[in-house]
């Protein structure tokens, strides 16, 4: 098998019309032109999904969804003045991250990798 790309990621959400609109409105993610529901991050869809709504358990992504940006601390004075609150940032030797939670609790990273790969 040859994985030609992602196509889209799912994010739990307990309001999908909540998170779209938080991707869309306080993070600037353009809605997906073949599906208004969802939104692109470059090449990637993600997709808003209600696992309650078929049954199962909510579970926020402990993970995280990690977004490039030219610049993690430019990108998070952005967000916090429109009200976004951060839990951290770490520089790890070979990048910049900030940590935030979307209103449902799925954990975002704005990231920027400044060291070549080796």
């Amino acid at each position: 098998m040859q994985v030609e790309r992602v196509d889209f990621v799912t994010i739990p959400t307990r309001d999908p019309n909540r998170a779209r609109a938080f991707y869309h409105e306080m993070l600037g993610l353009p809605l997906d032109s073949n599906n208004p529901a969802e939104v692109t991050a470059a090449q990637v869809t993600l997709a808003f999904w209600n696992p309650e709504s078929e049954g199962l358990t909510f579970s926020p992504n402990q993970g995280g969804v990690a977004l490039r940006v030219a610049d993690v601390a430019a990108a998070r004075l952005e967000l916090e003045s429109k009200g976004i609150v951060f839990e951290g940032t770490r520089d790890s030797g070979v990048c910049h991250m900030a940590f935030f939670q979307d209103p449902d609790g799925n954990w975002i990273i704005l990231h920027r990798r400044y060291a070549p790969y080796e």
